[in-house]
């Protein structure tokens, strides 16, 4: 069943904040199960490969940095390998989708870039952080619907983030040509595009038996903060040590790109956005009462539609 994209009904789970890839997986089978997870030398990317691995699943890493993904594959075991990816490259995206053969049941779309300081183009001549996060991620779905359909029943996991507040996809100028560059809006305009793609792609691909969901892993200390300025670590470790209620384990991060990946609990479930394993509601104004939640215009159909349709002039 193909869900709305935007409803009252939020779906639920067991599973919340304090929840880790171990627990929401624990007795699924995903034994003769592909999957391939992007970004997976490090962070939460290896904690979500170490879950699907440990259910059975044959899981290709993925990475820019195959030396540390032929680490992480030894220790994580299993039928875990390595393969060359640099999202920021069109060129490298297209040459992993033509050594793929085979069906692939779970493309967990993880890598990603935050707060880039300085305005950094791609090869492509796209800005930085929308070129790898969502532009990359978007060529190399495209370029594996066929495997994704070959599976008989697929799921496209798109890692978001509460960073999508900061920016709708701002069509008329997405790559700072016009607006004074901005790290966190740039970033947030690249979150916005991977639940954007998680709307789309389900639109258009659920009849091919592929659902795509997005989420955001939450407040996590992993390399993914490696551009942001030092006072910002600091406030970080500061709240971290004050035990800041916000913050996850590299595994409780994990845990919502697992569930949405293997639990029986989201089949044939697309087009959402999900945050401490449950789906989010929809607000209209960031920083308002709780915490979290997905902007109305990170789900809207004709944004998706639009991306869509742009995404594949920019991937030629």
């Amino acid at each position: 069943m193909l869900h709305d994209v935007v409803s009252d009904d939020l779906i639920t789970t067991p599973f919340g904040f304090e929840s880790t890839a171990a627990e929401v997986i624990a007795g699924v089978d995903l034994s003769g199960k592909r999957a391939i997870v992007t970004g997976a030398s490090s962070g939460i990317g290896v904690e979500t490969a170490r879950a699907l691995a440990g259910a059975g699943a044959a899981v290709t890493l993925a990475v820019r940095d195959t030396a540390a993904g032929e680490r992480v594959a030894a220790d994580i075991g299993g039928a875990v390998d390595v393969a060359a990816l640099d999202l920021s490259d069109l060129g490298s995206v297209n040459a992993f989708v033509g050594a793929w053969e085979g069906p692939l049941h779970i493309l967990i779309n993880n890598a990603g870039v935050m707060a880039i300081q300085d305005l950094t183009m791609s090869a492509s001549g796209h800005e930085m952080q929308f070129a790898t996060n969502h532009l990359g991620h978007f060529a190399l779905a495209v370029g594996l619907h066929g495997a994704l359909a070959a599976a008989g029943g697929a799921r496209i996991v798109s890692v978001s983030s509460g960073g999508h507040l900061r920016s709708p996809v701002v069509f008329d100028d997405i790559d700072y040509a016009f607006r004074d560059y901005d790290p966190f809006g740039a970033y947030g305009q690249s979150k916005t595009a991977n639940v954007l793609f998680a709307v789309e792609a389900t639109r258009r691909w659920a009849s091919d038996g592929i659902f795509a969901n997005a989420l955001m892993p939450g407040g996590i200390a992993t390399p993914l903060q490696r551009h942001l300025p030092p006072v910002y670590a600091e406030q970080a470790l500061e709240r971290f040590r004050a035990g800041g209620s916000d913050f996850k384990t590299v595994e409780q991060g994990a845990a919502t790109s697992t569930l949405l990946a293997a639990s029986p609990l989201l089949h044939e479930v697309g087009g959402r956005y999900f945050e401490d394993c449950n789906q989010a509601r929809v607000v209209y104004r960031r920083g308002g009462p709780g915490r979290g939640g997905v902007a109305p215009y990170a789900l809207d159909p004709a944004n998706a539609e639009r991306l869509w349709e742009l995404s594949l002039k920019f991937i030629g």
